[in-house]
């Protein structure tokens, strides 16, 4: 009787959506089960990856095989309910039972949708065909990556084999080709080795410096740690280095990406031999001469062989290792010849288009001659960084340099992985099955995350053997903090061994040495105490640095066309970021001249935005009346400014450099100019200086301009090259701190 009465009371216990259930399955639903052990944690298992366009035969077939048993059990539920709703009584709780059923699979349905979109996700973000790149890939610009982005960049899912170093093996032909290695620079970087000495005294940062002069760089600063790696002496002792077999038939072509369609290729140049002869000796090497407008090119294709022939030998070097120990039966050979992780070079441009550029070299390097290179994602690779039809900007009338640095695609935040294997290429492969990684200081700030952010990554960066740091002048432009934090996050000690073969890693990168073998490679078109910091406090290579050091003789000044009083004022300062000197120099001796209303129309140029912020907010605080222009600016702002400026509404307009360097506009109605810093771009000062005619040739008659430029002795590089390397030492070592150029006459004075 007990049994039968607490059977009885279980079953009135019963809602009718739970009877309903037991009458049509003779079980209760799984939902309702009372659990009294301790739940087992759920484990997650993901499924081997499998292609999800179904054969053309048998269509039919395929699609009931693939249904699983939980969507068949999910299927008939749906079709006992409907069948029980259309025979049963139709009373109120019974329509509600429904409507939750419904519910349910409705969730499941949508749960079920969001798994296959995050499948989907993790597939383009990695590697996918090249058949199937019809989808978008937008770009998130505001620093916010999802989980299946961060994901799919630093895994390899698919296409693994084809592209992976420990279990592949040499291309038939390049099996002995390490037995002329030996003299190989290439090699004795790789195989020198450091004492802990020799470390302390690199860290400590003393160095024996030399000067030399070759022909095409010009003067050679060079700077060595250790007295048994002596600095580089003249062209002779820096022969072009040995070039890799891929590379043979194509590296004399190293020119054809840029050669004018139907024109003849040129031979590899003076200054690409000398380059390449100082990217041999894998010391770290600062050019400040490279122009857009002329060495820009040149200098491009030249790191790019050199990237490639690094690569290249140190892929051979691990697949020829890999057929060793396939056939040895030793257990205790050993080959070490790897780092922690596969990224061994960081390739930082500012913009999109440089990174096309360099893609495309590296294809006209290495796709052998009458036949197509297999290059992965090729086809999403120039949608993304390549431009559109319709996107090219209106023809303006901007000076060639300007044309020069924003051609082509200036998306700024991008970085894509490129893995080389067996005389093809991988586009998109994800970092850390990646042999070079291309990208911006901005595209990478996002994935390194600040120290407080949980979602961050930085270990891919720890093995980098090259650094190539292109247009540093434009990251001047950008945000340098983004490179200096890029900077800081390399050669750090990975903090996961990504599945790394421990007995395969060399005994450097085990010591967190890898920073003294780096090869860091920066190119700019200025001298500037910020890039020439990269070297001295980022940078110790155990085989020192090379810095190319270009004296102007004829400074920007010269190119000034108006008739120009020039007056340079020098001010004390204590270091090259003492901004409080500066501004108090301003405010106290040169602002007091123009506060006068006969002063009007006066031209405040500022190349820090900083500097720019704090003049803006003085300005608001004495009540003058001045419009102010930025990189930040609306449109509509701008045009507002130059209206009231112009008219004379406004005494004074303060300008910012950045707003310069991306727009160029020309602003009318200046008759009193004043430098608050000297230009970072020498030809800046000619251009600002040539704004004065402007307004005279639509306002007529004759009005006197003035010229004012602050100064201090840290500004050695930007005074040499306004107003020559002479001029400008006579100013820095005169005992007069004001000094006056004429410019516009038939003789400068």
């Amino acid at each position: 009787m007990g049994k039968r009465r607490r059977g009885n009371q279980e079953i009135t216990s019963l809602t009718k959506k739970q009877k309903k259930h037991l009458k049509e399955f003779g079980e209760q639903h799984p939902f309702h089960d009372n659990v009294v052990d301790k739940p087992e944690k759920t484990q997650i298992l993901r499924l081997p990856y499998s292609p999800r366009h179904p054969e053309p035969d048998g269509e039919e077939d395929s699609d009931e095989e693939q249904q699983s048993a939980y969507q068949k059990l999910l299927s008939t539920m749906i079709q006992g309910a409907d069948d029980n709703s259309e025979d049963e009584e139709s009373d109120d709780d019974d329509e509600d039972d429904g409507e939750e059923v419904e519910g349910e699979s409705e969730e499941e349905e949508e749960e079920e949708e969001g798994d296959v979109a995050e499948e989907d996700l993790e597939e383009e973000v990695g590697e996918t065909p090249d058949n199937s790149q019809s989808k978008e890939h937008p770009e998130k610009t505001n620093g916010d990556i999802e989980e299946g982005e961060i994901e799919g960049e630093f895994t390899d899912k698919k296409n693994e084999a084809a592209f992976c170093l420990e279990t592949s093996l040499p291309v038939e032909g390049e099996e002995n080709m390490g037995e002329q290695e030996e003299e190989d620079m290439f090699v004795k970087h790789q195989e020198a080795e450091l004492s802990e000495e020799e470390v302390g005294r690199i860290l400590k940062g003393s160095k024996f410096k030399t000067q030399v002069k070759w022909p095409k760089l010009g003067t050679l600063q060079c700077a060595c740690p250790l007295e048994r790696f002596p600095a580089v002496a003249q062209l002779s002792s820096a022969p072009l280095p040995t070039i890799h077999k891929t590379l043979e038939a194509n590296w004399r072509l190293l020119n054809q990406s840029f050669a004018p369609e139907g024109g003849a290729v040129t031979d590899v140049t003076d200054l690409q031999k000398e380059l390449l002869g100082l990217m041999g000796t894998y010391r770290d090497v600062h050019f400040a001469n490279c122009s857009p407008l002329r060495e820009a090119k040149e200098v491009r294709s030249a790191y790019c062989l050199h990237v490639l022939n690094h690569v290249l030998k140190a892929n051979t070097r691990v697949l020829r290792n890999n057929a060793k120990l396939k056939e040895t039966k030793d257990v205790n050979v050993e080959f070490r010849d790897q780092g922690i992780t596969r990224p061994k070079v960081l390739i930082l441009v500012p913009f999109r288009d440089g990174a096309l550029r360099v893609v495309q070299t590296f294809i006209t390097l290495l796709e052998p001659k009458g036949k197509i290179m297999d290059v992965s994602n090729k086809k999403r690779f120039k949608e993304e960084y390549g431009e559109g039809p319709g996107e090219s900007p209106p023809k303006l009338h901007r000076p060639d340099d300007y044309h020069a640095v924003f051609s082509g695609n200036i998306d700024d935040h991008f970085r894509i992985g490129v893995s080389i294997m067996k005389r093809s290429m991988r586009l998109y492969s994800p970092f850390y099955s990646s042999d070079i990684i291309i990208a911006s200081p901005l595209g990478l700030r996002t994935v390194l995350g600040a120290d407080s952010e949980k979602k961050r990554d930085f270990d891919f960066l720890s093995s980098i053997e090259l650094l190539i740091v292109d247009q540093a002048d434009v990251f001047l432009m950008q945000n340098w903090e983004h490179l200096l934090h890029v900077l800081k996050h390399l050669n750090l000690q990975p903090l996961d061994s990504h599945g790394v073969d421990f007995s395969r890693v060399r005994i450097w990168n085990l010591n967190n040495w890898t920073a003294h073998y780096r090869q860091t490679l920066v190119f700019s078109a200025i001298q500037e105490p910020q890039i020439t910091n990269i070297l001295t406090k980022h940078c110790h290579n155990y085989r020192g640095q090379v810095c190319s050091k270009t004296i102007p003789k004829v400074g920007s000044i010269c190119q000034v066309l108006v008739q120009l009083p020039h007056v340079f004022q020098m001010f004390q300062s204590d270091s090259f970021m003492d901004q409080d000197a500066r501004f108090q120099f301003f405010v106290d001796k040169i602002l007091p001249q123009y506060r006068d209303s006969v002063m009007s129309h006066t031209f405040i140029y500022v190349p820090s935005y900083f500097d720019f912020v704090r003049l803006r907010n003085y300005l608001k605080k004495e009540d003058i009346s001045f419009a102010s222009v930025s990189e930040y600016s609306q449109r509509s702002e701008v045009s507002r400014a130059r209206h009231f400026f112009q008219k004379g509404e406004k005494q004074f307009m303060l300008f910012s450099e950045r707003f310069h360097f991306y727009k160029r506009y020309t602003i009318k109605g200046i008759h009193n100019l004043i430098f608050y810093g000297l230009p970072t771009y020498p030809h800046f000062y000619s251009e600002v200086c040539n704004m004065l005619q402007a307004g005279v040739r639509e306002g007529g008659g004759s009005v006197s301009f003035t010229c004012t430029a602050l100064y201090s002795r840290y500004d050695m590089h930007r005074l040499a090259a306004i107003t020559g390397a002479d001029r400008a030492a006579q100013m820095l070592q005169s005992k007069k701190t004001v000094h006056l150029f004429i410019t516009g006459e038939e003789k400068n004075t």
